[in-house]
């Protein structure tokens, strides 16, 4: 799934803490928003392996959850929700296409890297590819409400998310067709950096 969605969903993960426990909103809403796009630092480099923990994240988080409910700190909720952010971030990744310039051909069985497993994990294509249609509109389903009621700086956050997924999602594919061509240009000493699927 998109980057915005993924951002978009930690953000909604932790909106009740607006109702519940409004002290913690803000290092709840913070940590969540880190922690469901830290995973995707790895986009240049191993992407969905090197920062993609789909287990371990669910490991640290539930002791990280207890840890918070026991020692109300805005570190530990913080923590606590960029680890939930985070795990949630990789089973997005799962239920979405696989790893692949044009996901939509379906021609990649790998999802995301499961570390404790030491084997990739297949997409399950829920949503087809990130940007696709159905990953627009989770993005607009959830990221309009929060747009409206949440207050800055989070509501410009959503704000950009929805503007980046959309502008996103209407050029996807046209993205996919341009890379080779831009990334084909990029100077030798450079080229080592470029992902392989960026080069198709």
């Amino acid at each position: 799934m998109m980057l915005p969605t993924h951002a978009v969903v930690g953000l909604a993960v932790t909106a009740p803490f607006l109702v519940v426990a409004p002290d913690a909103a803000t290092a709840a809403m913070a940590g969540a928003l880190l922690g469901s796009v830290f995973p995707d630092l790895d986009l240049y480099s191993g992407h969905r392996r090197s920062l993609h923990f789909p287990t371990g994240y669910t490991l640290f988080a539930v002791p990280a959850i207890a840890v918070a409910f026991l020692v109300q700190t805005s570190l530990t909720t913080a923590l606590a929700a960029f680890a939930v952010g985070a795990a949630l971030h990789c089973r997005m990744d799962r239920y979405g296409g696989g790893l692949e310039l044009r996901p939509w051909e379906g021609n990649s069985e790998r999802a995301v890297y499961d570390h404790v497993r030491g084997t990739w994990r297949q997409p399950k294509r829920w949503i087809r590819y990130d940007g696709a249609p159905e990953d627009t509109a989770l993005l607009g389903v959830l990221g309009v409400p929060l747009a409206a009621t949440l207050a800055p700086p989070f509501r410009w956050v959503v704000v950009a998310a929805l503007v980046v997924g959309i502008t996103y999602g209407l050029l996807r594919r046209r993205l996919a067709s341009l890379a080779p061509v831009v990334f084909g240009t990029v100077p030798d000493v450079l080229a080592g950096y470029v992902p392989e699927r960026y080069r198709q």
